[in-house]
């Protein structure tokens, strides 16, 4: 079986990814199980440098195809912040809570009609001695006033896609990798990775 690293050391994306590309035929594998795997910053302007970067340096390292994904969260009565520093809008070393608190914090009393915002994925399929290939997923939506659901990660419980009710940290991991932004990407490598 083939193998294929995720170059993330964040689990929860990791087990995103992995379950969006079951029954493909190939062993997923995360950079974490790599001793010595090294940590990429991700110091690019744009979703597309920084997935790329990731997928490189790994796939350097592992010699083996590297899927990388960077996401970012864009909201428009923030001028599209936090944009690609969505994982440290709260600081270097945060956690997922920490930047929901900001959120809510700085869109306080913003009305409805200006809560607009989409989240991005970008993912590299990058292979040894191959060209890079990059897909990309968006899907649009509101930032609530308070934060709802247990489930998922991330800015998940105060993101509302456009015309749903739920929250995603109120979908199911299913429900949500049919209609978020990581999911659609990741539909879009399946077909990548069965290709010859």
């Amino acid at each position: 079986m083939r193998k294929l690293i995720i170059a993330t050391q964040n689990r929860d994306k990791f087990q995103e990814m992995k379950e969006g590309l079951t029954g493909l035929g190939w062993e997923i594998i995360p950079a974490f199980e790599f001793p010595g795997a090294p940590e990429v910053e991700e110091d690019g302007k744009t979703l597309e440098e920084n997935s790329l970067k990731k997928a490189r340096v790994l796939s350097m390292f592992t010699d083996l195809p590297t899927l990388a994904d960077d996401t970012g969260l864009f909201v428009e009565a923030l001028g599209g912040q936090p944009g690609v520093y969505a994982a440290r809008f709260a600081g270097e070393n945060c956690t997922y809570q920490d930047n929901v608190t900001k959120i809510l914090k700085v869109m306080k009393g913003v009305p409805q009609d200006r809560r607009k915002a989409f989240f991005k994925t970008v993912i590299t399929f990058y292979q040894p001695n191959r060209e890079a290939q990059q897909v990309a997923g968006d899907v649009q939506g509101f930032i609530t006033e308070e934060a709802r659901g247990q489930g998922g990660f991330g800015y998940d419980p105060v993101f509302l896609p456009t015309g749903l009710n739920k929250v995603f940290a109120e979908m199911s991991l299913e429900e949500k990798n049919r209609i978020s932004h990581r999911g659609l990407a990741v539909q879009k490598v399946r077909q990548l990775l069965t290709q010859p």
